[in-house]
């Protein structure tokens, strides 16, 4: 149990980690030789943030689920990471993730993202410390947009009403309350103040109408997905316990060898302890 409470804290930030980096790679293959690729940068001045008025882009169809969407940065708790697209177990194991069904970021309407606060690099680890005013940046391939940051509550996992429609450009933040449990969901809100759009045509226009983003949250709630992996896990859970006979009849049957039979058990067994870990996570309660 208490190698399941590190691999919870330490092990999943390290596989979360590993994915950021390939998903910052990916997008800036993507956003290459253009204005976003400039904005994407490593060496992008972080100074030079939109100081114009708001202007929101134009809808476009939704990116594949899993896939980089843009990067966010939330200055005043050292945030830095790509989001993904979707909010499934696997989706955000790699980074925040896009709710399905509402506008993407820098688009017009309540964009929303979840993300982890205590395991999976716990992103969204000190949410509770954001203040009014203070600004949340996107960059994604449309453009860079500042939200300042106007509320924060506490809600029930069950309460989508935060992922509604809006009439204004909002961004709604979530995350488990509070740290370490799964009780209830702490939402942050900012809207659109500033923003830079790229001089690039979008890619397949899509009209998103108020309608279809709330049929589609319908089918979602704070608490994310309900997919398990239940096979997975007695399929690891298995082998750990083929490994443990394995293990005893190797020491019946080489007494003067058991401690390099011991030793290699050892090793092996936390080689499957990983893998049997990673999948007996989504079947726990959803911890975003």
């Amino acid at each position: 149990m208490l190698l399941f409470v590190a691999y919870q804290i330490w092990g999943t930030s390290i596989e979360e980690s590993h994915t950021q980096a390939a998903l910052r790679t990916q997008l800036r293959q993507q956003s290459a030789g253009t204005q976003a690729g400039a904005a994407l940068a490593p060496a992008a001045a972080q100074d030079a943030l939109p100081t114009g008025p708001p202007q929101t882009a134009p809808p476009t169809s939704d990116p594949p689920e899993g896939s980089p969407v843009g990067e966010i940065r939330i200055p005043a708790i050292g945030l830095d990471q790509v989001v993904v697209e979707g909010t499934a177990t696997a989706d955000l194991r790699k980074g925040p993730g896009h709710y399905l069904g509402t506008p993407l970021p820098g688009q017009g309407g309540n964009a929303a993202i979840a993300g982890h606060r205590t395991t999976y690099g716990h992103p969204f680890y000190s949410l509770d410390a954001l203040q009014v005013g203070d600004p949340i940046v996107l960059t994604t391939l449309q453009g860079v947009f500042v939200y300042d940051v106007t509320s924060s509550r506490v809600v029930s996992p069950s309460d989508t009403a935060v992922l509604d429609h809006a009439s204004a450009d909002l961004l709604t933040l979530t995350t488990c309350n509070p740290r370490y449990s799964a009780a209830t969901r702490l939402v942050v809100q900012a809207t659109l103040v500033h923003s830079r759009l790229f001089l690039q045509a979008p890619a397949r226009p899509k009209k998103r109408s108020p309608a279809a983003v709330t049929s589609r949250v319908a089918h979602t709630t704070l608490a994310g997905d309900s997919s398990v992996a239940v096979a997975a896990t007695v399929g690891w859970g298995a082998a750990l316990v083929a490994l443990g006979v394995v293990v005893f009849v190797g020491v019946w049957l080489f007494p003067p060898r058991r401690w390099l039979v011991y030793g290699a058990g050892i090793a092996a067994a936390l080689i499957l302890l990983w893998f049997f870990f990673g999948a007996l996570t989504p079947l726990l309660p959803a911890s975003f």
